[in-house]
């Protein structure tokens, strides 16, 4: 099975990097790229345009929410579908006006990364000390520059709980038990909404989880693309 890996809010493919390897052995690695638009659909539009035929999907954070609306637009072509520490709920008021407030100051002073209180806002309390960890996700969030900060913190994140039910595709979606961004209801919401969905939840990270226990993590993706491919290799025999 081809796969596409879709990164979060201003993070690039290094967020894949430690799990990367373990992934191609399910098949052909592509990484979808969201820093080039503003609105989830565009994104979604970009990355089906430069998607093998057919192809499972990976989608961490945001790159959930466009995973899901690729799952949509070309149902046809989507395999199966893996949501990571993601959630199908708008913004809330605060949040809304935090990032406006974020876009607000950027416009106005420049930018100059990721702040280090939203930083370990995602990670587990446990990796406030960890320098590599933090220096990797800020390194990210400066190759990524204060363009697409400005393009993704600006969008109006929009609810999709009310299109769950349409994804015909396999799905697991996989949370981290100690996410401060991304609650476990939320992952609920979506096992709940998508039929047939499986939810798996790992403990001892915070939202990055990529970063944070790519071990666990694919132990928990890969078996089960692995098996979503062989069912369908079955199916098209």
């Amino acid at each position: 099975m081809n796969l596409v890996l879709l990164p979060g809010f201003m993070t690039d493919a290094d967020l894949w990097s430690d799990v990367v390897a373990r992934l191609a052995e399910v098949g052909p690695i592509t990484h979808g790229d969201l820093a080039r638009d503003a609105a989830i659909a565009d994104m979604a539009r970009r990355v089906v345009a430069e998607a093998p035929p057919r192809f499972g999907l990976v989608g961490f954070s945001m790159g959930g929410y466009v995973a899901r609306a690729v799952a949509q637009l070309v149902p046809d072509r989507v395999e199966a579908l893996v949501l990571v520490a993601t959630s199908s709920r708008a913004d809330t008021p605060a949040q809304a006006r935090r990032k406006a407030a974020a876009v607000a100051h950027i416009r106005q002073q420049g930018y100059r990364g990721l702040s280090r209180s939203a930083i370990l806002q995602s990670v587990h309390p446990d990796r406030a000390g960890d320098g590599a960890l933090l220096s990797r996700i800020r390194q990210m969030g400066d190759r990524l520059g204060g363009e697409v900060f400005l393009r993704q913190a600006g969008q109006a994140r929009e609810s999709d709980g009310d299109r769950l039910g349409a994804i015909g595709c396999p799905t697991l979606v996989v949370a981290a038990a100690q996410d401060a961004l991304r609650s476990l209801d939320e992952a609920r919401e979506l096992r709940d909404g998508i039929p047939g969905a499986t939810l798996r939840v790992i403990d001892g990270s915070g939202h990055m989880l990529p970063l944070e226990a790519p071990d666990p993590l694919a132990d928990a993706i890969v078996p089960w693309l692995r098996a979503q491919a062989s069912g369908a290799s079955t199916i098209g025999s």
